[in-house]
């Protein structure tokens, strides 16, 4: 197994690959040891410069991965190679399919109330027998947090995954993660909603390509066309950046994270 790091932008991310991460976690819920697993793509990385709590929240994951593939490009270009792409909602999909092989259980937390229940429908189909300990849709305000925290820990799953969006779910992690109990815990953002139907996933090829963000754009183009641009174009920008001035990592502080260039 690889236990190499790269420093990229501030934040060292594993040069694992999809076989490496799901060995670490099996072996996690072999010995009850804590995983908490986190993903960054252009976004993200783009949105931590000026976000202290989101920078704080993905420098807590034992392993942090390229969800984007923008980023194993960058990181080719700028000669700390990550050897593939580990997308969420594939770590997501083979987690599941470890669980259902190795008699896991799993906690489901995230999406509307609706979304959820597809989601468990189609999970119970596709894994006949599959252990689900609970569910709780995301929609809850940070003053129930502790309690949404607290009936993690009565199911006492093997797995947690959070359907939720960033902050939001990095947050959550960042703060009850330690406390829940759970050895392997995955926020996956949106895979919820792909996998329980309700939207749908970019074509393989548009994955290769590197280009799910347009797929996502040509579904919601109002809401996401400007979004993309802008955040694209950052990421572009930090990256010819980084062949000038690297940035050093993030290190933690009062005030949340602070990149130092070199």
């Amino acid at each position: 197994m690889l236990n190499a790091q790269r420093l990229l932008f501030g934040f060292h991310l594993d040069a694992m690959a999809m076989e490496d991460v799901i060995e670490r976690c099996r072996v996690a819920m072999s010995t009850r040891e804590t995983v908490l697993l986190g993903v960054l793509n252009a976004a993200k990385i783009v949105k931590a410069r000026a976000d202290p709590v989101l920078r704080n929240s993905l420098m807590e994951c034992n392993v942090l991965l390229a969800d984007g593939q923008s980023i194993v490009w960058a990181s080719r270009l700028l000669g700390r190679p990550l050897p593939e792409r580990v997308a969420g909602i594939d770590v997501f999909q083979q987690l599941l399919m470890l669980a259902h092989r190795e008699r896991r259980s799993v906690y489901l937390l995230g999406a509307r109330p609706d979304v959820l229940e597809a989601l468990r429908r189609r999970l119970s189909k596709r894994f006949p027998g599959l252990r689900i300990a609970g569910c709780r849709d995301g929609y809850f305000t940070e003053a129930e947090s502790e309690a949404v925290a607290a009936g993690i820990r009565r199911c006492r799953p093997d797995m947690l995954f959070l359907g939720m969006t960033s902050p939001k779910k990095e947050i959550f992690l960042g703060r009850f993660g330690a406390s829940l109990g759970v050895p392997v815990l995955h926020g996956v953002g949106g895979s919820f909603d792909i996998l329980a139907g309700v939207t749908r996933r970019a074509p393989q090829a548009w994955q290769r390509a590197g280009m799910e963000w347009a797929y996502r754009v040509l579904q919601e183009p109002r809401r996401l066309w400007w979004r993309y641009l802008a955040t694209n174009t950052a990421f572009l920008a930090l990256t010819a950046r980084e062949f000038v001035r690297p940035t050093s990592a993030y290190r933690p502080s009062i005030g949340g994270p602070r990149a130092v260039d070199r």
